[in-house]
């Protein structure tokens, strides 16, 4: 019973990382960007850009966990 629960759980917080991803604003030029002006690579991140990187990272977090539990065979 539970891990068709958490296997949906797997899959939204899945579709939810990428989605959250998606919504970053790209950093820089890429690598082109590296042999220009270095400085504007070191700006802090406003509010809304760290609390999406803090969502982020916690969505990852729950996806990698999830993805380890379901995959290690623990809840047989």
């Amino acid at each position: 019973m539970i891990i068709p629960l958490l296997s949906w759980a797997w899959a939204i917080s899945g579709a939810f990382l990428i989605l959250l991803v998606l919504l970053h604003s790209p950093k820089g030029d890429g690598m082109g960007g590296l042999a220009s002006s270095g400085s504007s690579m070191f700006t802090s991140a406003s509010s809304a850009e760290s609390t999406l990187n803090r969502a982020t990272w916690a969505c990852l977090l729950l996806f990698l966990t999830l993805a380890i539990i379901l995959s290690a065979g623990w809840l047989k």
